[in-house]
């Protein structure tokens, strides 16, 4: 049943009406917490029922901007604290709970109460034909502990418009919360986005992050994920191909340490005749860190003349570590070009052996192969700026347990 501690769904209602609320919330009640016996939740053993956790009345106190909010600094930002909204300026922004119905509450249990309990959002919309000059920032916090929060973000392009969105979601250390983004991306004919996720919340807290997308014809997504924080961080991403010659560029990159789990889940539906999708996360585990990728990509039969490739690199950087790679593909229509391909290993002995034939040392050369597994994809995220920051703190975070 639902905690006592929560606001009633008329109550709710009241501060941000939304339809489906109450559909959604027996939809929660109906679901049980997912474990690691459903297929979408393989691999996962955890201990979060957003039952046992309550939503934040009130937002607490604000964070200071990190690295990673001060490099996107921008004219057009939103701040949201334990998913209230408590700003949005700028052009192309607005505060306000917009649903376009793109993830489905029965989806699992945080999916249903994620639309029975919101408490606040943002929306970014661009007009047809227009171009920002500035990237827009959402900065998610989850700041209060013992609780769950629900912020949403709908990111709706016009006609041959074009626009970047940054996301960082984070929280204090030692802060026990769960946070519960979901992500709704409708792009138009033509439209072009670059979204970046960055993830950076205390290893006490977890972040599941549903994020959905639908493109129109000849429109492209350029989606890049960079996961650093979290007990559990998990990416659940779904984007359909609707429109023909639509593309998904996805690159994502982490590093998880001490008893982290990185769980990255992926369908990419295509529809539209001559959509192309390419995916490429690239990641190291170390300690009794675990990451996981299942990816699926879908051709279906109208998808005449589809082009797609996914691939998954893992580091595993001690015994205890762990990573899982299932990459799939399910082709309904025969007049495509589709592949995967995953790995799961150490350091390249070879490769070390050639650095240290060269005067390095062991550890220096095990560092240089570290940043440059990872350049790759710094390479190739859709919004500039961390590159050089993220590549410094892969090499302090491997540095530092080598030293351990």
């Amino acid at each position: 049943m639902v905690s006592l501690t929560r606001p009633t769904v008329d109550s709710l209602n009241a501060s941000v009406p939304i339809a489906g609320r109450a559909e959604a919330l027996a939809e929660y009640e109906r679901l049980p917490v997912p474990t690691s016996a459903d297929e979408a939740w393989r691999y996962i053993d955890h201990d979060l029922d957003p039952d046992r956790l309550a939503l934040a009345v009130d937002p607490g106190p604000a964070m200071a901007a990190d690295l990673f909010v001060s490099e996107f600094q921008s004219p057009s930002n939103a701040v949201m604290v334990d998913g209230h909204t408590l700003w949005a300026r700028g052009s192309n922004i607005e505060s306000g709970v917009r649903v376009l119905g793109l993830v489905e509450p029965s989806l699992d249990k945080f999916a249903a109460a994620h639309l029975a309990f919101v408490t606040g959002g943002v929306v970014v919309e661009v007009p047809a034909g227009a171009t920002p000059a500035n990237p827009v920032l959402v900065d998610l916090q989850t700041v209060s502990d013992g609780v769950i929060a629900f912020p949403h973000v709908t990111i709706q392009l016009g006609a041959n418009s074009e626009a970047s969105v940054v996301l960082v979601s984070r929280s204090p250390a030692g802060v026990g919360a769960v946070a519960v983004p979901q992500v709704e991306v409708d792009l138009a004919d033509s439209a072009r986005l670059r979204l970046l996720l960055v993830q950076n919340l205390g290893l006490e807290a977890s972040n599941i992050t549903q994020l959905r997308a639908r493109l129109g014809r000849d429109s492209s997504l350029r989606l890049g994920e960079v996961g650093l924080g979290a007990h559990l961080g998990r990416l659940d991403l779904g984007v359909v191909l609707e429109g023909q010659g639509s593309s998904a560029d996805v690159v994502g990159v982490f590093f998880g340490h001490r008893e982290q789990t990185l769980d990255y889940r992926m369908r990419l539906t295509h529809v539209g005749r001559k959509t192309s999708s390419r995916v490429l996360l690239k990641g190291a585990v170390e300690d009794a860190a675990q990451s996981i990728f299942a990816g699926l990509v879908r051709i279906e039969k109208p998808a005449i003349g589809a082009s797609a490739f996914e691939t998954n690199r893992n580091l595993v950087l001690s015994p205890q570590a762990k990573a899982q790679s299932i990459p799939n593909l399910e082709i309904l229509c025969d007049d495509v070009m589709c592949g995967h391909g995953s790995s799961v290993g150490p350091l390249d002995e070879e490769h070390l052996y050639y650095l240290q034939s060269r005067g390095l040392r062991r550890a220096p050369a095990e560092r240089l192969l570290v940043r440059g597994f990872f350049s790759e994809v710094l390479d190739r995220l859709p919004v500039k700026g961390l590159e050089a920051a993220l590549a410094d703190f892969f090499e302090r975070r491997f540095a530092h347990e080598e030293n351990a």
